[in-house]
This record gives structure tokens, C-alpha cells and sequence, in this order.
């Protein structure tokens, strides 16, 4: 059974660029670094988003995004999208309301990677039983 997301990975060809770009938006250094990956831990429940050099992808990854998206929660998602837009990333999906509080958007990262942006009243939900 899925218990909770554990680490959302990303490649990137120009893993400094993407450490920078990240450390940029997030307003946070990486917690953890090793040669070809940077961790950060955020959010509420401290998840964690990984960079990983894209020469350790594996054989036949996509070099182009797609695949399933992962939503991260913000407050306000036009804000966020508005913050990613401005460092460069690309438009995916619009800001969309999909009724009874959940908005989503999604952009793609100057590193091909697409990120997911979500508000969702669940998560808030859930966050004040903690």
C-alpha cells in the first residue's frame, strides 16, 4: 500500500543550473548533496525533491516531459505559477478550476521536468489533524 510520498525525482543535463534554480524558487539550499544529485526537503511534511544528473537516467528515458504529474500543494496557484513563469519555466497546463476548491496549473522546468501545482482542500484538511 502507498504510505506517502517519499521523494519526487527530477533529471537535469545542467544539475548546478537546476540546483540553482530550485534553491532560486524554493527559498531553501539543499539539504542533502552527493557528485550528480541535490535534495531538498519541503513543504509542510518536509517531502523530498531530488536533482539528478540526467547522465544517470536510465537507458531510454524520455527526453521530453510527460509521464505522470505530481501536484504540490501552494496557497494560491496563479501566484505560483506567476513565480515559476518568471525564472523561466514554460506553461504545461493552465491554472484550471476543477470545483469544490481544487485548482491546478502545471509547468514545465528550464530542465524539462514537469511541476505540478495544486490547491487542494484535502491537503489543508489533513494538515490541521497534525
Amino acid at each position: 500500500m502507498l504510505r506517502g510520498l517519499a521523494t519526487v525525482s527530477f533529471w537535469a543535463a545542467d544539475l548546478a543550473a537546476a540546483k540553482d534554480w530550485y534553491t532560486d524558487f524554493l527559498g531553501v539550499e539543499p539539504y542533502f548533496e552527493r557528485p550528480g544529485y541535490a535534495e531538498f526537503r519541503i513543504g509542510d511534511y518536509q517531502h523530498e525533491l531530488g536533482l539528478i544528473d540526467a547522465r544517470f537516467a536510465p537507458p531510454g528515458a524520455r527526453e521530453t516531459p510527460g509521464g505522470a504529474i505530481v501536484y504540490w500543494h501552494v496557497d494560491d496557484v496563479a501566484d505560483t505559477v506567476g513565480a515559476l513563469l518568471a525564472r523561466g519555466a514554460r506553461e504545461y497546463q493552465p491554472v484550471t478550476d476543477r470545483g469544490h476548491g481544487f485548482v491546478t496549473a502545471s509547468v514545465t522546468d528550464p530542465f524539462g521536468n514537469i511541476l505540478g501545482v495544486m490547491s487542494n482542500p484535502h491537503y489543508v484538511e489533513v494538515l490541521a489533524l497534525t
